[in-house]
């Protein structure tokens, strides 16, 4: 029996309504399991402790209590659900309206509004012309990689004279606000590159001219943007003691450097080697653009309506993928908006012309899979998910592993936005195949021609759209 049922109101301005109603054995569920979990926490006499029984649970508390409890932790999964399906695709964060908690036995009904992805309707699919260049690898391309070569290779040499720029000091130091030593300012054979600005600002400076076995004292204020936040706008000395002086040396760009950097007999192989890289790295850049480029054509000749109001949704939505890609990184977002000295919303605004591509590009294949009947083989499914999980030199799941990745994305409700992401795929796919390849220059004359709409269609981004990214 499905936990819920859904009926559904298209709005004005690319939104939804809709009227969610979740079973009563659902409701009564989740309500017996929120008691079951307030139970293992609570001391009632005649009871062991985590061992008093979900009904008692439920009279001590107070049914209406524990029930808005539970509903409130349940609402998240429940609209998950409700989305699957409603069959919409949201935009932004969802309005609820919940009028009153259930009786015993009674099922619980709420609704919400929330944007929904705009529907396209389709210009030219086929032959639509996207400029396209060869790849091209400048001879200072290759010298300025073969130069990168010789610096990962480079040696540090001992010197008897003053540090300078470039050079590498081995130092101890210590570091003191307020005359009293801090936590994490001090450090001993710390090897500091002069001219890296990897220390506070000013510090790697004072070092310069420095020789090994001299003294000295620096001088440095810690800048807003610096991790530790009681130490922000605060004066500090640092006192400094250059053990070695290091100078850089870069290997010759000879045949010895050729063998030293993978094996290659001589400097001409390595540097044919180093440009076919190039090539094939500078191709699929082309490729990429080439793609983007063509699913763009085809949604600038499409019909899409997108209100503003969407647009920033989507932009909300596309900060909050931002946020938890940063906190993965060690970032917080309160860290990342002192860092650029703006606020949430300023981030906001400023990244709508690409969110108004990105729902414009979805929309756009969304109608090319209707109209090309785009569906998604079961073997198809499976190949997804084994690419996805198959690592460089690792071995490819077992078929009944993959199918346990299939049965639980079909009990999580995931299997249909996977079934959509590679839909979406074979779309980009199907443009591209039917795209007709011009010149590149040829491609920016003609977009140089202004037409009326034009402006409306010009919105930035450098990553193709597609339902994962």
């Amino acid at each position: 029996m499905a936990t819920l049922t859904t009926s559904t109101e298209q709005l004005p301005g690319s939104r939804a309504r809709v009227a969610v109603e979740v079973a009563s054995v659902a409701v009564e569920r989740e309500l017996r399991s929120t008691a079951e979990a307030l139970g293992r926490d609570m001391k009632l006499p005649g009871f062991r402790k985590g061992k008093v029984p979900a009904q008692m649970v439920i009279q001590r508390v107070g049914r209406e209590s524990v029930l808005d409890q539970a509903i409130r932790q349940s609402l998240p999964g429940w609209y998950d659900e409700a989305i699957r399906d409603a069959a919409i695709v949201p935009v932004g964060s969802p309005s609820v309206d919940m009028n009153k908690l259930p009786e015993t036995g009674a099922s619980l009904a709420f609704s919400f509004e929330v944007g929904v992805r705009p529907t396209a309707k389709l210009g030219a699919l086929r032959g639509i012309e996207v400029g396209r260049r060869e790849p091209e690898v400048p001879d200072a391309e290759v010298d300025a990689q073969l130069e990168r070569v010789r610096e990962s290779l480079a040696s540090l040499e001992t010197v008897d004279r003053a540090a300078a720029n470039g050079d590498f000091a081995v130092v101890d130091f210590t570091g003191y606000v307020d005359g009293e030593p801090f936590e994490g300012g001090d450090a001993r054979g710390y090897l500091l590159e002069l001219g890296a600005g990897r220390l506070i600002p000013g510090f790697e400076e004072q070092v310069v001219g420095t020789s090994a076995g001299e003294e000295a004292e620096v001088d440095v204020s810690f800048p807003a943007d610096y991790q530790a936040e009681h130490l922000v706008g605060k004066a500090a000395r640092f006192a400094v003691s250059v053990k070695e002086v290091k100078e850089k040396r870069l290997p010759e760009l000879d045949d010895d450097l050729a063998v030293e950097a993978g094996g290659y007999e001589s400097l001409a192989e390595l540097r044919e080697e180093v440009r076919k890289q190039l090539e094939e790295a500078a191709g699929r850049e082309i490729e990429r653009k080439f793609r983007e480029a063509a699913v763009d054509a085809v949604a600038a000749d499409a019909q899409i309506e997108i209100p503003h109001g969407l647009v920033h949704a989507k932009a909300h939505e596309m900060w909050q993928v931002t946020s938890r890609r940063l906190q993965a990184e060690g970032i917080t977002p309160e860290q990342y908006l002192q860092m650029t000295n703006k606020t949430e919303e300023q981030l906001v605004v400023e990244s709508e012309p690409e969110a108004e591509q990105a729902l414009r590009r979805e929309a756009t294949l969304a109608a090319v899979i209707e109209a090309e009947s785009i569906e998604v083989s079961d073997e198809e499914l499976l190949d997804s998910l084994r690419r996805a999980a198959t690592q460089p030199g690792q071995k490819e799941p077992s078929e009944k592993a993959l199918q346990r990745q299939v049965k639980k994305a079909r009990s999580e409700g995931t299997e249909a936005p996977l079934r959509e992401d590679i839909a979406m795929r074979k779309a980009v796919d199907l443009i591209v195949e039917h795209a007709t390849p011009i010149e590149a220059e040829r491609a920016a004359a003609r977009d140089e021609l202004w037409t009326p709409a034009k402006d409306a269609d010009q919105s930035g981004s450098d990553e193709l759209w597609t339902p994962g990214s």
